[in-house]
């Protein structure tokens, strides 16, 4: 009869994850009994993707039960699925086992897969203006391999070293990490880093966003004001007032000492947000000059943000009486 033929035209197919990947085979002429099948990879670690008795419920035969065309599909390409494919035909053998009768060139298969949304991290701790300070991101499953990031602070590209491709848990994809670093500024707290991911996948770039406020610790500074100032007459009412200006976050204890002991304070005030994006407060308390708090110590103590307490610390004069 006529010669047997076997065609496996397609060198190189790619498709992007979730598409299907069309495989085509054809053979011709007179053959001896056996099967065909589709198998990934050659020699020893090679599977069986498409025979009478194995198959996945995503490859499916184009034209069924054809003796002639056993082009299949793979449907809801993976990045595992990439690998290259040989249409395979094989004949019975003496012994009642298959052997390989005539093969396709192979169909190498890749699959672009788009890479996941980047994550930015930063430091576990806060840190004070001027500090430098790590910041990574991270997005992987992508395949091909070539990724380019990008870092903005507030809209406007800043240095950072090459991003780190290593071989993705699949082999056949790819993550990535990227590290740049940043000096912190006490307007940080309004300030926002952008890490950009671009790859031949998608549209248009990935963003991850990370607020530095979220990395920014800016301590307060103290004020105590009496009024009126000292001496006081004898008996009058002194205000002595805590400015606590300029700190974030706005977490903050403000507690009133009076010669090394804690006094009993009626309001607990809140910090108010400035303009700026820091936080003030003031702290009153209202002390009535006699004779005996003459040279009284008054202190206001502040916690901010779990740190060790700073104070600032103001002594009373009582003036004598005028003499009659």
């Amino acid at each position: 009869g006529q010669r047997f033929e076997l065609q496996q035209p397609q060198d190189k197919v790619s498709v992007t994850a979730g598409e299907t990947i069309n495989l085509t085979c054809t053979v011709s002429g007179s053959y001896p009994l056996g099967p065909v099948r589709w198998l990934k990879g050659w020699g020893d670690g090679n599977e069986t993707v498409y025979g009478l008795k194995v198959s996945s419920p995503r490859v499916v035969r184009v034209v069924n039960g054809s003796g002639t065309d056993f082009s299949i599909h793979i449907r809801d390409a993976r990045p595992e699925d990439a690998g290259t494919y040989y249409c395979v035909k094989f004949s019975k053998s003496v012994s009642g086992g298959d052997e390989v009768f005539a093969h396709g060139k192979g169909t190498e298969v890749s699959v672009r897969a788009k890479p996941t949304p980047p994550v930015v991290s930063g430091p576990r701790q806060r840190t004070g203006p001027g500090q430098s300070v790590p910041f990574s991101c991270t997005s992987g499953g992508f395949f091909p391999k070539d990724i380019g990031v990008k870092w903005l602070k507030d809209g406007s590209p800043i240095s950072a070293q090459q991003p780190q491709v290593t071989p993705g848990q699949m082999k056949s994809s790819y993550d990535m990490s990227s590290t740049v670093t940043v000096t912190l500024q006490e307007d940080d707290v309004r300030s926002q880093l952008v890490c950009e991911v671009q790859h031949p996948t998608l549209p248009a770039p990935l963003r991850g966003t990370y607020p530095l406020s979220d990395a920014l610790r800016v301590s307060p500074s103290i004020q105590v004001v009496p009024e009126p100032p000292s001496p006081v007459e004898v008996n009058k009412t002194v205000n002595f007032t805590c400015h606590v200006k300029g700190f974030y976050p706005g977490d903050v204890a403000v507690t009133w000492l009076e010669n090394g002991t804690e006094m009993k304070v009626e309001n607990i005030p809140r910090p108010v947000e400035t303009p700026r994006g820091l936080f003030e407060l003031r702290s009153l308390v209202e002390v009535k000059a006699t004779e005996e708090k003459n040279g009284s110590v008054f202190t206001c103590r502040v916690v901010h943000d779990g740190q060790d307490p700073v104070s600032e610390m103001v002594a009373l004069r009582v003036a004598a009486p005028a003499r009659e």
